[in-house]
């Protein structure tokens, strides 16, 4: 069965790429992302990509940094120096008391403060309703018609050189400022029908500005036609003398605290990933895999008993050939050599006798030790020390020698 896993294997991954490459084939039609991101990474429709990269250009003397920490926790500002400024686009912004209290005290020590938000927290409007009263009048999620549904903005003359409108036809989300008190609030743009949705406040040494058509600050909006002169504008009214300028994303995160998220981002990021049908069948083929793995190597696996044969004994076939192989030679005189040679080494070892000189006091000490009668141990020596003497050796005489050790060796 483990051998076949592998080919189970290769064979669900063929048909899933088959599938989703026939898939793929299928005509589609582009949809456009509608997530509204601001974030200053994002390339999307509503993300702040190009808005963000083109600071370094708008303001070349100065350093652009992020900051994602509240007001009064600022790592990237002091509230104590002046020559700064803070740009905050978010959908909503929904700073408490206190961070408000912290944003104008800012702005008096000779700050600048940028605000692009389609909808203010109560506490925005409170402490700013001493100059502006503001409309809350747009809901952010809900789609709207095709023609209700764009954006229309225009620079106010003066204190611009031309009162110009930009527009472009992705969502609009913008809203405007009802009433002003024009001693404390300067008009610098309006929306699709001449309402005020763009201000200028002054607070201590510093300027506080208010624009409520964020729309206007995203890829889709800067990128259509000749809209990033609009930007660029309305960017001007920052001071020249501006040594450093921070991209605020601290309410990106915040904006949810109301309960205003859509509903594609409450559902999670796993319908997210599922929104994308190749990345979901992708995803379903790996898991799918995953768990027919995970299913396939949880049986029981029985390790194979090898096969045991039994040992031969291959003395006896050594024997048998070096047998043939003196006996085909037919030198018997050296075969019995080594035979008296074994002999003779097999009394040393076991009988701790001296066999230079095999002579009477030899034989009878060798009987002494080995209990073997006399003649027996008497014609082997004989026959030993007569065999150096002999010219040759008899196939009788090899056969009677082997027969008188083999006796030798039973009995001892």
């Amino acid at each position: 069965m483990k051998k076949i896993i592998p080919y189970i294997l290769i064979g669900i991954i063929l048909a899933a790429a088959v599938f989703l490459i026939f898939t793929g084939k299928q005509e589609k039609k582009r949809v456009l992302d509608e997530r509204i991101s601001f974030r200053k990474k994002d390339k999307i429709p509503y993300g702040t990509y190009v808005a963000y990269e083109a600071l370094r250009s708008i303001f070349p003397a100065a350093s652009v940094s992020t900051n994602s920490q509240g007001p009064g926790y600022w790592d990237s500002l002091s509230v104590y120096d002046g020559d700064q400024a803070l740009l905050i686009i978010s959908p909503v912004f929904y700073p408490d008391e206190f961070e408000m209290k912290k944003i104008i005290r800012f702005v008096e020590n000779g700050n600048d403060v940028f605000i692009s938000a389609a909808i203010l927290s109560e506490d925005v409007k409170s402490i700013m309703s001493f100059g502006i009263s503001y409309v809350d009048a747009y809901d952010l999620y809900t789609p709207k018609p095709a023609g209700e549904d764009s954006l229309r903005v225009t620079l106010a003359k003066p204190p611009f050189p031309a009162a110009k409108t930009y527009k472009y036809p992705g969502k609009r989300l913008d809203t405007y400022f009802f009433r002003m008190d024009t001693s404390v609030t300067t008009v610098l743009g309006t929306g699709r029908i001449a309402d005020t949705n763009y201000v200028h406040l002054k607070a201590g040494k510093g300027n506080l500005y208010l624009h409520l058509a964020p729309m206007a600050f995203s890829n889709y909006f800067l990128l259509q036609d000749k809209n990033m002169k609009y930007y660029e504008d309305v960017l001007s009214v920052i001071s020249p003398k501006t040594k450093k300028i921070v991209w605020d994303e601290y309410y990106l995160d915040k904006r949810y605290d109301s309960g205003s998220r859509p509903d594609n981002e409450r559902n999670g990021w796993l319908k997210a990933l599922f929104s994308y049908p190749e990345l979901k069948w992708g995803l379903l083929t790996a898991i799918f895999t995953l768990l027919l793995y995970v299913l396939l190597e949880m049986r029981r696996k029985q390790r194979p008993i090898p096969v045991i044969t039994k040992p031969r004994n291959d003395s006896m076939d050594f024997v048998k050939t070096i047998g043939r192989m003196y006996f085909d030679k037919g030198d018997h005189k050296n075969l019995c050599h080594k035979m008296s040679a074994y002999f003779l080494e097999h009394v040393r070892n076991r009988y701790k006798l001296a066999t230079g000189e095999m002579n009477e006091a030899f034989i009878k000490t060798l009987q002494f030790k080995s209990g073997v009668d006399e003649t027996e141990i008497r014609s082997i020596v004989l026959f030993i020390r007569d065999m150096e003497h002999a010219a040759g050796i008899s196939d009788h005489q090899l056969a009677y020698f082997h027969k008188q050790l083999e006796s030798f060796y039973s009995k001892t």
